[in-house]
């Protein structure tokens, strides 16, 4: 009886040691959880204060452009009212001359266009004659049906 109580505790302390010998070894892997958990959680919340930071300095940005925006705005339409008078008066000086030489021009345009009508006519002919050879030798190759 003595020698099996012995054996018991013999056996009880071999398996009290190795399962202590595994809570070690479960210890680091879930420190290291945690550790990654906290980590991500870290950086999770410190993208949130960047986006933030971020909105923060493009409505800062927005607010203070607004008003340059407008004053530009307003420059460009008082130069825009400037400028028309003398856009009218070039306008008004350019007009003849580009009459003018519209109608110098036109008859040299319809005389050029008479030229290259028959000409162009006559390319026409010659491809579609070109053609109707292609055509007509290429049925001639293929065997008859």
């Amino acid at each position: 009886m003595k020698f099996s109580l012995v054996a018991a505790l013999v056996v009880v302390l071999a398996i009290g040691c190795e399962s202590s010998s595994l809570v070690k070894r479960d210890i680091p892997a879930e420190i290291e959880t945690l550790t990654k958990y906290f980590q991500d959680a870290i950086e999770t919340v410190k993208s949130h204060e960047l986006i933030s930071q971020a909105q923060g300095y493009l409505e800062e940005g927005k607010t203070q452009i607004t008003p340059l925006t407008d004053k530009i705005q307003e420059h460009a339409e008082k130069i825009q009212e400037q400028m028309k008078p003398f856009v009218s008066d070039i306008e008004k000086q350019v007009r003849p001359i580009a009459d003018n030489l519209q109608a110098q021009f036109m008859p040299l345009v319809d005389k050029m266009q008479a030229q290259f009508k028959p000409l162009a006519d006559d390319l026409q002919a010659q491809m579609e004659q070109l053609f109707q050879t292609v055509v007509d030798q290429t049925k001639a190759l293929l065997p008859p049906q």
